[in-house]
């Protein structure tokens, strides 16, 4: 993390742009946004040194009302454009913006290799279960059975889930929150833009217009968020009188505190260096509809590509001294096409 003792004092009115907000009245995104800008000056980098890297989407305007630099992109491809910045650039600190459709769809591929790689960045998905730029088509994280423009008899198609998906590909840290937590939210972001590496946070977001109330079950209702901390038995409920138990079968299962005592329940391991059980937590529930586990999954160190990219470059050229560009050209691997 940058010393912060030779910076100014900054606040979240500094990282607000004078462009004019334009999402629908109502939409998740403008909690998304005010919490992130007013995370922003605890990080200890100044504006200069932060970039915003968006695809395409109602997420992806976010770059616009960053007053720092930004880049919006091309659809699906912010990840790779991102690893490109990170890479060449390990002095800034790179986030990328997207969201459901964004991420999962046109560019799970680029997601996917973000996370194996462990690029240095922080990747905040904006989960809202529908194509809201485009007007309410079904996405990638849509339920089945849901009608939508495109899906007029109910989609077919089988729901991925982020945080599954994230973990599975070994990402080093996972996250998941919701958009109007605000104290929530704030702590995960701040938490993921510390990590060293890829960091994937997931935020359920209330598309008012398209899919109001998607997220209703855990959104408004603290009785159904499962809130994971690291080395604490896994308890929820209005007096945390329900708990996470492994069961004799090797799967989890929600308990009852009082019938089993809660040395029966998990405490959660965010640091392991199997990502096993978090994928499980990631289980309990598919889709927000009942009690769903939000907080941090995983949290572990691996050596992050830019580093690792440039340790290479370093090793190369004390071996063999400063390459030309002319001798890279004009070398001896040249093939005949006549």
């Amino acid at each position: 993390m940058t010393d912060t003792t030779e910076l100014p004092q900054l606040t979240k009115k500094d990282f607000a742009s004078d462009q004019e907000v334009r999402w629908c009245p109502g939409c998740g995104d403008y909690a998304i946004l005010a919490n992130i800008q007013g995370v922003m000056p605890t990080l200890g980098f100044p504006k200069e040194r932060i970039v915003f890297v968006s695809g395409i989407g109602c997420a992806a305007r976010f770059p616009y009302y960053m007053d720092t630099y930004g880049f919006h992109s091309i659809h699906g491809r912010a990840p790779a454009i991102a690893t490109g910045i990170s890479s060449s650039r390990p002095d800034l600190k790179v986030f990328v913006v997207t969201g459901d459709g964004d991420a999962l769809s046109i560019g799970g591929n680029h997601l996917i290799h973000a996370l194996r790689r462990n690029v240095n960045m922080t990747i905040i998905m904006f989960n809202n279960q529908i194509y809201g730029l485009t007007k309410g088509q079904y996405s990638p994280t849509s339920e089945l059975g849901k009608i939508t423009k495109s899906s007029p008899s109910g989609s077919l198609d089988h729901p991925f889930n982020p945080v599954s998906l994230a973990l599975g590909a070994e990402a080093s840290f996972v996250a998941r929150s919701v958009d109007n937590e605000r104290a929530h939210l704030a702590e995960i972001i701040e938490r993921a833009a510390a990590h060293q590496g890829t960091s994937f946070v997931e935020v359920y977001q209330n598309c008012n217009i398209f899919n109001d109330g998607a997220f209703d079950a855990v959104r408004g209702n603290k009785a159904n968020q499962i809130r994971l901390e690291h080395g604490q038995p896994i308890r929820f409920g209005a007096d945390h009188e329900y708990g996470v138990a492994l069961a004799s079968t090797g799967q989890l299962e929600i308990v009852e505190v009082a019938d089993v005592g809660e040395g029966a329940l998990l405490a959660h391991d965010a640091h392991g260096d199997d990502p096993g059980l978090a994928f499980l937590l990631s289980r309990l529930s598919h889709t927000p509809h009942g009690p769903t586990p939000i907080g941090v999954f995983r949290e572990v160190a691996r050596p992050v590509y830019g580093a690792e990219l440039q340790g290479q470059i370093d090793d190369a050229i004390t071996r063999k001294g400063p390459g030309k560009l002319e001798d890279l050209i004009a070398g001896p691997d040249t093939w005949d096409v006549s």
